[in-house]
């Protein structure tokens, strides 16, 4: 279905959570949304094949409520990422973004990801490309590079030759990658973090709004990176803990309410129940729920609870509603 275009207000970037393969799907999106109302949301990377060749609908649809929200891409092929770019717009995506961080040999072998870094000229004309055929904005999210390009003079000459896309918006993941040897796991782990590297980023290119990714897990360590970037993007921790972003509001405005825990799970019970009635898996929505109380009391016995009875045949939102009420016996 095509969605209403949306306005073209520019997107404050200040607060994002990062693009994760089999995690940020539309019922985890959905999710985050009810925690954050101002956070860019982000979908799992979907590469240009599986829209071109496979069913558009179900990679691109999402709830109106999860806006901001933002697609990202997988290929390098300039004309086949201006197409999916259009698809992108005419669903109603506030944004489309690039990846040229993905450090998985899969999608090596298809020049997607973090290979690409090898290769700024041709990530140059993709994104000059897919910004001349949209009004919605186009980003790049990158390593700081890849085996032994890893200095920081070759991230410098990268960033100058993609930013002659005309690309205003740069994330950068703030490890290399290593291609062989490492598997994608490893790679978010075992490079070491250079945030001043990136920090060096923005005092050299001022003009561009870049936005920091890697091993961020709270708000004030996201505030202390707002004072050297435009930006923060969360990962894991917005997935393994996501009661983190409660607060994450307060970035764009002091003043703003802070849910509690079961006032977001009370939110969750009518999408549940609207998507179980269009034929939809209980577990594949609270699984993205598992880590609401980490760190709470009856947290543990909240995540067993669901761990074993939502993936059980005719499972409903009781099954949820039993998972809560594990946490209030505590």
């Amino acid at each position: 279905m095509i969605a209403d275009k949306k306005n073209t207000a520019p997107l404050n970037r200040t607060f994002t959570v990062a693009p994760m393969m089999e995690w940020t799907d539309r019922h985890c999106r959905y999710f985050h949304r009810l925690i954050s109302h101002n956070a860019v949301l982000y979908t799992e990377m979907v590469t240009t094949g599986a829209l071109i060749h496979g069913d558009r609908e179900r990679f691109l649809q999402y709830n109106q409520a999860e806006h901001p929200l933002a697609l990202q891409l997988g290929g390098s092929n300039p004309d086949d990422l201006t197409t999916c770019s259009r698809m992108a717009e005419d669903f109603g995506y506030d944004e489309v973004n690039l990846n040229v961080g993905c450090p998985s040999d899969r999608v090596q072998n298809n020049m997607i990801g973090a290979c690409l870094m090898a290769h700024p000229g041709l990530v140059a004309e993709c994104l000059e490309k897919m910004q001349s055929a949209v009004g919605i904005p186009v980003t790049i999210k990158h390593r700081l590079g890849i085996d032994d390009m890893d200095s920081y003079e070759e991230l410098h000459q990268f960033v100058s030759i993609v930013r002659e896309s005309g690309c205003k918006t740069f994330i950068i993941h703030a490890r290399k990658a290593i291609l062989q040897g490492l598997s994608p796991k490893e790679n978010r782990d075992i490079p070491p973090l250079k945030y001043d590297w990136v920090y060096q980023i923005k005092q050299a290119f001022p003009e561009l709004e870049i936005l920091i990714n890697g091993g961020i897990k709270t708000l004030d360590e996201t505030k202390a990176h707002l004072q050297y970037v435009d930006g923060v993007m969360i990962g894991r921790e917005a997935y393994h803990n996501p009661y983190m972003m409660a607060e994450v509001d307060k970035l764009y405005n002091p003043d703003a309410g802070v849910k509690t825990r079961l006032q977001i799970i009370e939110q969750m019970y009518p999408y549940i129940e609207d998507q179980l009635s269009r034929g939809c898996y209980l577990g594949h929505i609270t699984r993205h729920l598992l880590g609401l109380f980490h760190g709470q009391p009856g947290g543990r016995q909240f995540r067993r609870y669901l761990s074993e009875n939502a993936h059980k045949a005719g499972a409903d939102v009781d099954v949820l509603k039993q998972a809560v009420a594990r946490v209030a016996a505590f």
